[in-house]
């Protein structure tokens, strides 16, 4: 089958949309400049929004076992346990991973090109974009691996990362800033205090800070920091002088540095998610602040939003309209992330006296107090978790609800996330549904779930026999609390929604 749609980048982004577009037999190209996947660990955490996914692929339970549970969070301050957190079931009931996984990059990145490659996918290694414009129904582009190539496809999927060759083509302005402090982070092998039990160990100083964390099951801890006043003016900080000083200012034993860097931080977000044919995910269209571990499963959010929209534009399955709601549900999401993750690192890493005091006086009891009750650590895994990302202004959300909305994720309950595996639209009743219902969704073809009703139903904010419509992505499209058969053609006639075949 001649290829639809190129993929440039295939880091976790590109990798994540090549496999739901090859779970919907769509044909396509995935290239990278680099000469194979990524050799150092950076992103590590992968989020229950992303695990959600990933069961929906069918092998959360894979990644789940070649990862870490991060069970527990320590503060310490000049070397004293200030507060513990325990995050082992911070989301319990909420979803059906509650909690935060590591995950190095580059294994996920191999994990997910295994994948791929069961699917009889490779990626295109040490090949360029060199140029790409619209051409008709189409982009030509001009593509550079031993030699130059023409090639023409329908869509483009930038996911090329932060210095994006497709997003610089488009000529899309990327709004943001670089952060002042310079950083280093490094993974090495150790022991001592911080580095035992599986636990995230946040440390303050005076006005240092490291992050310490495990990140391989065979022993190797990511250490985050700052780089120390004393050694900013150098031209080049090696790892040995970072070594030096966190073991005499935090007391971490190392043994060895298996990979060091040093780097600066941006946050940015870039002005449009699409332009005709071209679109921006990942890395491409924001980056911002470490905090929460949010980058790399936004960019792994980007791909599902898009891939499924894509696999449907593509078979004649919905409207090529559709394609609009990807710059409309992400954009907003991706703004309100980097405004949020740069206001909290911030204050994490601010030298000021404020700040420190706040890190060292306020921030651990804090810690400590608000997670002590039920309903302030369910908001806390919410955030962390990305289950609150909402569409709500969506184009593709429609009806009302009471507590659930059009637009918001499907709420988790007990055997309700299973029939999600067939990466179709589909119908919920948390209830009973109607034979007018079922008889005009399986003219249609649509799977119609009916799930009998409990409290905890209730509890989650679903209404009893309400109809709802859940997208391809886990997302709920459309809410009709009497099951109103008429509003939901119309709903499916705007969008000129069909299901896939079941053919994956």
């Amino acid at each position: 089958m001649i290829p639809q749609i190129l993929i440039v980048g295939a880091g976790p982004t590109g990798l994540v949309m090549a496999y739901n577009l090859a779970r919907h037999n769509i044909p396509f190209r995935i290239i990278d400049r680099n000469e194979g996947p990524g050799q150092a660990s950076r992103a590590m955490a992968i989020l229950p929004r992303t695990l959600e996914f990933y069961q929906q692929f069918g092998f959360a339970d894979e990644v789940i076992g070649l990862g870490i549970k991060m069970e527990d969070v320590y503060v310490r301050v000049k070397n004293k346990i200030k507060a513990k957190v325990h995050l082992g079931a911070l989301g319990e009931g909420l979803s059906p991973f509650p909690f935060v996984l590591t995950f190095p990059q580059d294994d996920h990145e191999r994990f997910l090109l295994k994948k791929l490659k069961n699917l009889g996918i490779e990626v295109e290694w040490k090949t360029e974009l060199l140029s790409l414009c619209e051409h008709g129904e189409g982009i030509k582009t001009v593509l550079k691996a031993q030699q130059e190539e023409s090639a023409y496809f329908k869509y483009i999927c930038g996911c090329d990362g932060a210095h994006s060759t497709v997003r610089k083509q488009m000529n899309i302005e990327f709004k943001g800033e670089k952060y002042k402090q310079h950083f280093y982070v490094m993974d090495v092998h150790g022991f001592g205090e911080m580095m035992k039990n599986q636990k995230i160990s946040v440390s303050f100083s005076n006005e240092e800070f490291l992050i310490c964390m495990p990140v391989r099951s065979k022993g190797t801890y990511r250490m985050i920091g700052i780089i120390p006043s004393a050694l900013a003016n150098q031209n080049e900080v090696k790892a040995e002088n970072i070594h030096a000083f966190v073991q005499r200012t935090f007391g971490a034993q190392i043994e060895s540095v298996n990979w060091f860097s040093t780097y600066h931080i941006h946050h940015r977000v870039a002005s449009r998610f699409r332009q005709g044919r071209i679109f921006l995910c990942g890395d491409a269209a924001h980056i911002h602040s470490p905090a929460g571990g949010q980058g790399m499963n936004t960019g792994i959010g980007d791909a599902i939003n898009l891939s499924w929209k894509l696999a449907a534009v593509l078979q004649h399955k919905a409207a090529p309209s559709i394609l609009d709601t990807y710059e409309e549900e992400r954009l907003p999401f991706a703004e309100l992330l980097v405004d949020t993750t740069d206001r909290a690192f911030k204050r994490m890493v601010a030298r000021d006296k404020t700040s420190q005091f706040f890190r060292k006086h306020i921030f651990p009891p804090l810690l400590s107090f608000l997670f002590r009750f039920p309903s302030l650590r369910h908001k806390v895994f919410k955030i962390l978790s990305q289950i609150r990302i909402t569409y709500q202004n969506s184009d593709l959300s429609s009806g009302q609800g009471t507590n659930v909305q059009s637009g918001d994720r499907l709420p988790f309950v007990e055997g309700n996330f299973e029939s999600l595996q067939s990466l179709n639209w589909q119908i919920h009743v948390y209830g009973k549904a109607t034979e007018k219902l079922k008889k005009s969704m399986r003219k249609k073809d649509f799977s119609v779930h009916e799930f009998s009703w409990n409290p905890d139903m209730k509890k989650v904010g679903l209404q009893k026999s309400t109809l709802y419509v859940i997208r391809p992505d886990g997302y709920i499209g459309f809410i009709s609390s009497e099951q109103r058969v008429d509003l939901l053609h119309q709903y499916l006639h705007t969008h000129k929604i069909i299901p896939f075949a079941n053919e994956s």
